[in-house]
């Protein structure tokens, strides 16, 4: 079973949620702080995806998330909250989490976040290459077994989710790649988040902007991931 570690101060929407992701199958051990959550998991504790609440007393989620982090744990992470603007989604995924999902959301689409992002599957049935498979392109390399990235022989400090948009570019080096393209990748098709028909756009140059940021940490004169100006962005040779 698929377990989730559910962290919400509101009683009643934890129990709510709690009891339909059970009836779903999943595996949900509940908390309602989120030092209870760190103490979970810091020893130990198992858990294929946190769904966590962004305003809490004493600690946000945003401050569990940079410990879990800090403590080398990289368990998916999902925010739920009520907070819409796009500067709470931005601060989510530059600091590690994989979606950020308002509460309102009906629940069919939260249940399908938690699918995709614990089987570890690509969106639309396409699932990573191999666990054999090692793709080279100049001074990168992928390793898919262990999702990990490197460059010119040093690893990259990025996401399951990081690591996808790596390979997607990457594997299509030199080609435009779409934000919708890069963000279908990452929630599945015709998912929205954000303000507007676009503000799946936000998301993506969320994530494009810490990529590049992990990369620039080992080689700051990476250059590799240029944008297309309205468009998306594409991987370009080393010069």
């Amino acid at each position: 079973m698929t377990r989730v570690v559910l962290t919400d101060d509101d009683e009643l929407f934890r129990e709510s949620l709690g009891l339909n992701l059970a009836d779903e199958g999943y595996d949900v051990v509940s908390f309602a702080n989120g030092r209870e959550t760190l103490s979970y998991l810091e020893g130990g504790g198992a858990a294929d995806v946190v769904l966590l609440d962004w305003r809490m007393p004493e600690l946000s989620g945003i401050d569990v998330l940079r410990h879990l982090r800090r403590s080398g744990i990289e368990v998916p992470v999902i925010f739920l909250t009520v907070l819409s603007d796009d500067i709470y989604e931005q601060a989510a995924l530059e600091g590690g989490a994989v979606d950020f999902i308002d509460k309102s959301r009906r629940l069919p689409i939260l249940l399908k976040r938690v699918e995709l992002i614990a089987d570890g599957l690509r969106p639309g049935g396409k699932s990573d290459p191999p666990a054999s498979e090692i793709f080279r392109h100049g001074a990168l390399e992928l390793r898919f077994q262990t999702h990990r990235a490197f460059w010119a022989g040093t690893m990259i400090d990025l996401s399951l989710t990081e690591f996808r948009i790596v390979a997607l570019l990457a594997e299509k080096a030199g080609q435009d790649v779409g934000y919708r393209e890069i963000y279908d990748l990452v929630h599945g098709k015709d998912f929205v988040a954000g303000n507007g028909e676009d503000g799946y756009r936000t998301n993506v140059r969320s994530l494009v902007k810490r990529i590049r940021k992990a990369f620039r940490d080992v080689d700051s004169d990476f250059a590799q991931i240029e944008n297309y100006a309205g468009f998306g962005y594409r991987w370009t040779p080393e010069g």
